[in-house]
């Protein structure tokens, strides 16, 4: 049997290219190359290696064949490699950063970036830095997007390709109500009881998680993109909601607010986590923060 032969990074990237375009046609239009190019390109490989990638006969669009799969996995292992090689010397050559871009999930305790910026500003005085508050999905699509550098974000449950995911722990949530609220003056909190009150929910500007929701009990709901504004209905009694425990600790020592007994309530963590692009990982500024949010854990 004759050994498989050596597939270059250019080939890796086509057929990388058409797996995540879903055609020849398609990547062919993302490359820039006619689609014969492309053909061209997959039929070579697939000589190369002795193997067929794709099954082109039994389906209108080409799909993986079970080596193709497995072939298509270790290729994004190495397109990874290389695009962490490449961004890593591009670091090196370039130094430091001309500017920090950061997009945080609004839940991120107040005193973490307090104490992570203030630490910053210290040990990098010459750069600048841009700061986006956002939530859910925002943050990531912001990094995704090329318009953050680093992004805190909360829980995302789809999968988004080309992010590295750093966990740095998370902010404890708690169900709460204005002491005047149905739900408060309630003794004892049955299965099922707040399902007939309002409940605030932050939602999302992004278009990554839409139609999703977290932590939704109630039938009722009102959503705001503003934690401010939810903090500010939830003292005034329009509605109950989930906060994060620092935020409202202050509130519920004055009894401004009253933390609810749901039976329901069983997740009271909102994991946070680091992200980046793998294709251009931080510099010696970010990386630096990125660090910092760590050692708070």
């Amino acid at each position: 049997m004759s050994e498989p032969g050596s597939p270059s990074l250019s080939q890796l990237q086509v057929l990388l290219t058409v797996v995540d375009a879903g055609s020849f046609a398609a990547a062919a239009r993302r490359l820039n190359r006619a689609t014969s190019a492309i053909t061209y390109a997959i039929d070579n490989l697939e000589a190369q290696l002795g193997l067929p990638l794709f099954d082109r006969v039994a389906t209108r669009k080409p799909e993986l064949t079970q080596a193709g799969r497995a072939v298509v996995a270790e290729a994004r292992v190495v397109a990874h490699g290389v695009d962490m090689l490449r961004a890593k010397v591009k670091g090196l050559l370039e130094g430091l950063e001309a500017e920090i871009s950061l997009a945080v999930d609004v839940m991120l305790p107040t005193s973490r970036l307090v104490d992570a910026l203030q630490a910053f500003q210290t040990t990098f005085p010459t750069v600048p830095l841009r700061l986006h508050v956002e939530t859910l999905g925002a943050v990531t699509q912001l990094v995704r997007d090329r318009e953050a550098t680093v992004g805190i974000s909360g829980p995302l449950h789809v999968d988004v390709a080309g992010l590295e995911h750093i966990a740095i722990g998370g902010v404890r949530l708690v169900p709460v109500a204005a002491p005047f609220h149905p739900l408060a003056r309630l003794r004892t909190l049955t299965p099922g009881a707040a399902r007939n009150h309002i409940q605030l929910v932050l939602t999302d500007r992004s278009k990554l998680t839409e139609g999703q929701d977290f932590g939704v009990f109630s039938m009722k709901t009102w959503r705001l993109a503003d934690l401010g504004a939810k903090h500010a209905l939830l003292l005034a009694g329009v509605g109950w909601g989930n906060m994060p425990a620092p935020m409202v600790q202050g509130d519920l020592d004055a009894g401004r607010l009253i933390r609810l007994a749901l039976p329901e309530w069983s997740e009271d963590t909102y994991p946070l986590k680091i992200l980046y692009r793998t294709d251009t990982p931080p510099g010696p500024a970010a990386q630096w923060l990125i660090e910092r949010f760590k050692t708070q854990v």
